[in-house]
């Protein structure tokens, strides 16, 4: 089996910044909950870094949220498109 490869071909998109924003937290806060330095949680928002897996369950945690709340292999909408869809007609 030869290794997953990241980049254009396999990004890994996620809404940290979105939900620490979200939840008035700064990225020192968040690094400190998920041990390790604001640095990294900056290069995770940009996806300039993807996360071990025992890194985004830690950010999970702090969101408590599913990783797929967090972390998808495709861009992310609107926080506020999921939320409220639209009701179809009966």
């Amino acid at each position: 089996m030869s290794p997953v490869r990241r980049g254009a071909t396999l990004p890994i998109h996620n809404r940290i910044r979105v939900l620490r924003v979200e939840r008035g937290m700064s990225r020192a806060q968040l690094a400190e909950l998920i041990e390790v330095n604001p640095q990294t949680v900056g290069a995770l928002e940009r996806g300039d870094h993807y996360p071990s897996l025992d890194l985004a369950f830690r950010i999970c945690d702090v969101f408590s949220l599913p990783v797929e709340a967090v972390f998808s292999r495709t861009e992310f909408g609107p926080l506020s498109t999921e939320l409220y869809k639209p009701r179809k007609e009966a």
